[in-house]
């Protein structure tokens, strides 16, 4: 089971019949929970008495819910226009290599490591940019890549 109930419930009893509280409940749900599982949204939408097609099309439609745990440290790879022509897909290759993840995976099997796409930094300055835990690293080339991310293993070894 991918949720608690008793915090389900209590996070519920603060939303229940208010309406025009599907996103905070789910904002609060996935800050406690860590992401919104299928079990979850199943879950809220049987007790709030509303379609799970509802909750899912929330969920899905916005871009700060996560459907899928996410890894302790959360690198953003810049596709704005200015790092698109500066590499950004070269940056996110290497990154993906570094982490050993294949096309369709996002996060590391040791959860350490999850890599999304955003469509922009606001750093264009700087392109190409990744950004992990929000600190921005720019100017990038790929041979760069591994040592950014070496910084991360020794912090965690701390």
């Amino acid at each position: 089971m991918a949720y608690n109930i008793e915090l389900l419930d209590e996070i519920l009893a603060k939303y229940q019949g208010k309406n025009g509280s599907l996103i905070p409940l789910l904002q609060e749900t996935q800050n406690t929970l860590g992401y919104l599982s299928r079990e979850t949204m199943q879950y809220l939408a049987d007790k709030m008495k509303i379609p799970p097609a509802e909750i899912f099309g929330v969920a899905t439609f916005y871009s700060m819910f996560r459907l899928k745990p996410q890894g302790k440290h959360l690198i953003r790879v810049c596709k704005g226009t200015a790092c698109h022509v500066s590499d950004a897909d070269g940056i996110k290759k290497a990154v993906m290599d570094a982490l050993q993840l294949s096309e369709e995976e996002n996060t590391t099997a040791d959860m350490q490591f999850t890599v999304m796409e955003v469509a922009c930094l606001g750093c264009c300055s700087l392109s190409p940019v990744i950004m992990i835990d929000g600190r921005t690293y720019g100017k990038l080339t790929p041979g760069a890549i591994p040592a950014v991310l070496k910084q991360y293993e020794i912090e965690d070894t701390l």
